[in-house]
């Protein structure tokens, strides 16, 4: 069976300047041309525009053309370690989620030490919360909380944004999670604007998730199918 370009774009909504450029990418396999030079496609590139389509939201438009060019090249090997790669990002998004949102039901449970009102030294704020500055030092260090310092002594001035985020540091120290995975945290908790907004962020977070889980799904059997498809 041979199709013509405009009957793969039409299924998708593609234009057919579009399906040309995808062959040309590696996305679709070669096409053989007529001797006028038209090109004749097959079911296996249909398969194939199919495929490609289903893994855009499973694993990215950038990665999802790394895989049906490694595929088309017969490396089937690279296009499921492509495939891994994504499943492992995915898996470690799960984790990170999952730190927030206990660490979020941590702090809920138990209120933290109450702090002073205003601005903190890490004297009094590592006594308060039980550890020692230099904790808070080697949390500078990584990344995790940088207050600013006095400009007429030099001390680590922490703001109550800066207590906040050690606050949730340290419960998150206390739930055995690594300074890398705190810092993911506090990033998505400074992207929502603090712990209250971060609700409804955290639950479009899953939805994200579980949407790109069912897409991966998806791919997988859109993938198999295309691989079970003759080569002509």
């Amino acid at each position: 069976m041979r199709l013509r370009p405009i009957d793969l774009a039409r299924e998708h909504g593609l234009s057919t300047q579009a399906i040309r450029n995808y062959e040309e990418a590696g996305i679709l396999p070669p096409a053989e041309r007529s001797p006028h030079g038209y090109r004749a496609y097959t079911l296996r590139h249909a398969a194939a525009l199919r495929t490609f389509l289903a893994l855009i939201p499973a694993h990215g438009h950038g990665t999802a053309g790394a895989i049906m060019r490694a595929v088309n090249g017969g490396a089937v090997e690279e296009a499921l370690r492509l495939i891994d790669e994504g499943h492992a990002q995915l898996a470690g998004d799960r984790r990170t989620l999952e730190a927030v949102e206990r660490a979020l039901h941590d702090l809920a449970l138990a209120p933290p030490p109450e702090l002073e009102p205003g601005v903190t030294f890490i004297g009094p704020l590592a006594r308060r919360l039980g550890i020692r500055p230099a904790t808070l030092r080697k949390w500078q260090r990584a990344g995790l909380v940088v207050p600013r310092r006095d400009p007429r002594t030099g001390y680590r001035v922490y703001t109550p944004v800066d207590v906040r985020d050690v606050l949730l540091a340290h419960q998150l120290r206390r739930g055995g999670h690594g300074l890398e995975q705190i810092a993911q945290v506090l990033e998505q908790v400074r992207s929502a604007g603090g712990p209250e907004p971060l609700q409804a962020t955290l639950r479009e977070w899953r939805d994200r998730l579980t949407a790109r889980g069912l897409a991966m799904l998806t791919a997988a059997a859109a993938l198999g199918a295309y691989l079970g498809t003759p080569s002509a």
